[in-house]
């Protein structure tokens, strides 16, 4: 069996996508031997020279490696957006028997692993080719044999953590309408989406009304239906009205698994990773320029900035709800040296705050009697010697908060989908 890694035929400004290369590809393998199965793999969100989704592509085949390899290489050749100097496409073929995972060698799986965690050299993608006599080749600067061996060693990657692979449906427009704008009829989109949520996810923001299946670059994507079962995705597809549809494949994927965080502590962090980190509040919010909000957590030894963007919506409403003292589990990239929030879960709130005391003789609230001397009622002459501790409304409960589905990276597990270690509160 053969397995071919395909990355970074795209480009940011020009469309294109490594997705629709993988489709044609197994239709061509598939005219000649049996296809098993096509992966699309996230990788590092972190990576800066990425395009938006950071995805590679492996198509599982019967097909002989040496002509798998021409096969794709001729592909490649053809689709890669090769006038964009940020386009530096890979192709890696493999000979392993992907209907047993344990078949990859297990550097190749620790490779797609890291890829999903760290920013890899192109010398140490093609020293490991070379070591386990892979066929492989580079355009441009050959960055995308990076992506391309890592799409290669995903399914044992995927067997060896025992997460099932998610799945996406994606449809495909006529090549004519490409840079055109894309006709799906919006609210049979959110009608569907609706009917199967949550085995379906992240189909629509239904709050800011975004159809997020359906993007906005002059790619030739359509839509692309993401959920627990295909089935389901199949479903949701059938029943989305557009313009004609010029084909279809459906891809086994890391998307909506959080495989892309690792447990950390505060003072070991590294800008270009992501995380899971333990901290309290040692800084309250700060609405700053733009509409960003800030905040500082802790751990007692070494502290963190935390930032939800403006693009996250909703989302900065419950970080704006933190309070100095709240206990949190947050998650998501170290960026120079801040955290941008992607999730986070309350452990414990603050629910009391120092306050100014009121007279007990008239419920008036006592006002500052100078410097160090404690407060004083104005009109009965009681005092205390300092604030007390009161209850507050707090408007956040603890468990998990996510940002919205407009803001969500392919790779982010959604609330939805389960698994949480504390109650969860999705945002749709």
């Amino acid at each position: 069996m053969t397995i071919v890694g395909l990355d970074d035929t795209d480009s940011r400004s020009q469309g294109m996508c490594t997705t629709y290369v993988a489709a044609q590809l197994a239709e061509r393998l598939g005219r000649e031997a049996a296809v098993q199965r096509c992966c699309l793999v996230r990788l590092n969100p972190a990576i800066p020279y990425k395009t938006r989704g950071n995805a590679a592509l492996a198509v599982h085949t019967d097909v002989a490696p040496a002509r798998a390899y021409d096969i794709a290489r001729e592909l490649v050749a053809d689709h890669a957006i090769a006038d964009d100097p940020a386009t530096n496409p890979g192709l890696v073929v493999a000979s392993i028997d992907a209907e047993r995972p344990e078949a990859t060698p297990a550097p190749l799986a620790t490779f797609s692993e890291r890829a999903l965690r760290e920013e890899l050299t192109i010398e140490t993608a093609t020293e490991l080719c070379r070591a386990h006599e892979l066929r492989f080749e580079g355009w441009g600067d050959g960055r995308g044999v990076v992506g391309a061996l890592a799409a290669v060693g995903a399914w044992r990657l995927w067997a060896d953590i025992g997460e099932p692979p998610t799945h996406e449906l994606i449809r495909y427009r006529e090549p004519k309408r490409w840079g055109t704008e894309r006709t799906v009829d919006h609210e049979s989109v959110f009608t569907a989406a609706a009917a199967a949520y949550p085995l379906v996810w992240d189909t629509v923001d239904r709050v800011a009304g975004e159809p997020v299946c359906v993007p906005h670059t002059p790619g030739p994507v359509l839509y692309g239906i993401r959920g627990d079962e295909l089935a389901a995705c199949q479903r949701v597809a059938a029943a989305v009205e557009s313009e004609p549809v010029a084909r279809e494949a459906a891809f086994l994927t890391n998307q909506g698994t959080d495989a892309h965080l690792r447990a950390g502590q505060l003072g070991t962090t590294t800008d270009g990773r992501s995380y899971r980190l333990e901290g309290t509040v040692e800084v309250g919010p700060d609405t700053q320029a733009g509409g960003h909000v800030f905040l500082t957590i802790g751990d007692g030894t070494d502290q963190l900035p935390c930032v939800a963007f403006e693009p996250t919506k909703r989302f900065r409403a419950h970080v704006r709800a933190l309070r100095v003292g709240d206990e949190l589990t947050v998650a998501g990239e170290r960026s120079e040296g801040t955290l941008k929030l992607e999730k986070f879960a309350v452990r414990s709130l603050q629910r009391t705050a120092l306050v100014t005391p009121t007279c007990g003789g008239c419920g008036r609230r006592m006002e500052s009697a100078g410097r160090d001397q404690g407060y004083r009622c104005r009109d009965c002459g009681t005092s205390a010697p300092g604030k007390t501790r009161a209850a507050i409304d707090r408007e956040l409960e603890p468990g998990w908060y996510e940002v919205p589905p407009v803001a969500r990276r392919h790779v982010a597990k959604p609330l939805v989908r389960g698994g949480f270690d504390a109650p969860t509160h999705p945002a749709r």
